[in-house]
């Protein structure tokens, strides 16, 4: 039997479970310029990321559980750019004060990457495809 999921074609939505959201608006809205595209409720933010949606929303609406402890992150996100970008990216980075994990490093196989954290801890992956 071949099991109803593989009709799957695309994630539609990211979500976040955020612990500070006015940190993680700050992060996704103004160092990452992501667009905002609506805001549901105080515990819930949209933002469009290509052709998809990435969402911040407060775990207590839609989880009974605490929260992930600080440090530990809960998702890592890796957003692809253009080669030259992955620098451009640092480069902003440093600019804003944004610590990186690690600097932008290109690899054998085929990627340049660079890695830092949202104020939730979250592992950001910025990739080129070089």
């Amino acid at each position: 039997m071949t099991s109803p999921f593989q009709s799957i074609r695309a994630i539609d939505y990211t979500v976040i479970l955020v612990r500070d959201m006015e940190a993680m608006k700050h992060f996704y809205e103004d160092v990452l310029g992501f667009v905002f595209i609506r805001e549901l409720s105080e515990t819930w933010r949209e933002y469009r990321v290509g052709s998809n949606t990435l969402v911040l929303a407060r775990p207590r609406r839609l989880a009974d559980e605490p929260a992930t402890p600080k440090g530990s992150a809960s998702v890592q996100l890796a957003f692809r750019v253009p080669p030259p970008d992955v620098d451009r990216c640092a480069e902003w980075l440093a600019r804003t004060k944004i610590a990186m994990l690690s600097p932008p490093t290109s690899h054998a196989f085929g990627h340049r990457t660079l890695f830092f954290r949202d104020p939730d801890g979250n592992l950001i992956e910025i990739y080129a495809e070089i």
